[in-house]
């Protein structure tokens, strides 16, 4: 695997020697230290307060909310409250499941990124309760709260999908980057497999909102390229299905898509939702406007359904109708993250039921702009700061390549690098950053620096 991996950075980036490789390196070193030496909020000065703040969740949203208070307010007592005792970073589980990186890439744990002064309850939250402003956890323990951000994530539903069981990833074909960094890696054994051999291969979205909506397109264009590489794409045939009548919801990056699918013949089908699946014989039905249609297969992608989780989902702090509603998404402004009926409750990350945001990179900016807000009440003060959509996602398209597409709310493109990065390129300064830059921002963000 080592090896491999050299040989990708020699193809993307040229030899040691190559000045193009250099100047990656040396793009790359001022990166990282211009996170290092940028100062975070705890240059400003910090507002005193005896409020108590919980946080539900201590993924990338809780973590950086709990990293910003804690250096931001005096005399508060921020209660975090997270049973997982693993963090994973999962932009990663893309590159795990490419086999670029080993499972550990992923991995480390939850107390390194913990501010002190900061409480952490090791334990689920089971009952939220915003009119009483308390939470309850799943051993019975009553917390009120004067401030309430929720960054509790999402739920995978893979029982939603007839017939598909998590102990199938990795076997009979079947493959799920999304579950965890184990099965990442045994989706990454499961295509290699295929590539080695060809046949058919099945990807897909689901209809639901979801986490990092680039990731299916980035796994069907990984899966080509390692077919290419081993010799076996005549003996392939790989088929996309989207949910809806789009490849991507920004219009362009969608275009963009098509074509290129079109370039490396993958062939895709609209509007086909995954309804079951047949391990033993190995075929997946789809959902289809016209009613059901069998597929075959001999690797299929499964990325389940995706909904909130219980606490949130059976709460008051849920839209009231709509998809958002059915799904049980946090009704929040999605300007300022802050809660429509409930103005002490924030909702960040993958929970925020607003029209773009469930990645890595809009954490990053959602977390500052509901924190600024909240800190301005504990202050008398108000706060002009606005979230206004920005998604970032690295669009791998082949091994050594990726495009950098950032987007806001209205579909713009808002490249970080104008003139420098042009977002729908396929650039091997883009793969560098996605497998290279971006997890020491990541790290940053969590210790609220970013």
């Amino acid at each position: 695997m080592k090896k491999e991996r050299n040989i990708l950075l020699d193809e993307a980036f040229g030899s040691v020697s190559d000045p193009r490789r250099r100047a990656v390196l040396m793009l790359g070193a001022v990166g990282l230290a211009g996170v290092a030496l940028k100062p975070g909020p705890a240059a400003a000065e910090k507002v005193r307060s005896q409020a108590h703040i919980v946080v539900v969740g201590a993924g990338a949203g809780g973590l950086a909310a709990a990293s910003r208070l804690s250096s931001l307010l005096d005399g508060a007592k921020i209660t975090l409250i997270d049973a997982r005792k693993r963090h994973l970073y999962q932009p990663g589980f893309t590159l795990v499941g490419a086999g670029v990186k080993q499972k550990e890439y992923v991995i480390s744990e939850t107390a390194e990124y913990i501010p002190a002064g900061v409480e952490w309850l090791e334990t689920r939250v089971a009952e939220i309760d915003p009119d009483g402003n308390k939470v309850v956890t799943e051993t019975g323990q009553s917390i009120a709260y004067d401030f309430l951000v929720v960054a509790a994530g999402l739920q995978l539903e893979y029982s939603l999908i007839e017939g598909m069981d998590e102990s199938l990833i990795g076997k009979e074909g079947i493959g799920s980057i999304y579950h965890s960094p184990e099965g990442a890696q045994a989706t990454w054994q499961a295509m290699s497999a295929f590539a080695d051999k060809g046949g058919r291969g099945i990807f897909l979205r689901p209809a639901t909102e979801m986490k990092c909506a680039g990731a299916p397109l980035k796994y069907t264009f990984l899966t080509d390229d390692h077919l290419v590489r081993r010799g076996n794409r005549g003996k392939a045939e790989i088929v996309y299905n989207a949910n809806n009548k789009v490849l991507f919801s920004v219009p362009i990056v969608s275009e963009k898509v098509r074509m290129l699918f079109r370039e490396r013949g993958i062939r895709v089908n609209y509007e086909r939702v995954l309804q079951s699946i047949d391990p033993g014989r190995r075929i997946a039905t789809f959902r289809t406007p016209d009613g059901t249609e069998e597929q075959d297969y001999d690797f299929i992608h499964v990325i389940p359904p995706m909904r909130a989780p219980d606490a949130v989902r059976n709460s008051q702090l849920t839209w009231r109708q709509g998809a958002w509603a059915d799904e049980g998404w946090m009704e929040v402004d999605k300007g300022t993250l802050r809660h429509a009926r409930y103005p002490n409750v924030f909702g960040v990350g993958d929970i925020a039921g607003v029209p773009k945001g469930k990645t890595a990179a809009s954490v990053k900016w959602q977390v500052p702009v509901a924190v600024e807000h909240l800190v301005a009440d504990i202050a008398g003060k108000t706060s002009d700061a606005l979230y206004e959509g920005y998604t970032s996602c690295p669009l791998i398209t082949r091994l050594g390549r990726a495009m950098l597409v950032e987007f806001d709310y209205e579909n713009n493109l808002v490249p970080s690098f104008p003139g420098v990065i042009a977002p729908l390129e396929e650039l091997w300064v883009s793969w560098v950053m996605k497998t290279m830059a971006l997890k020491p921002t990541y790290i940053s963000m969590l210790r609220g620096r970013a």
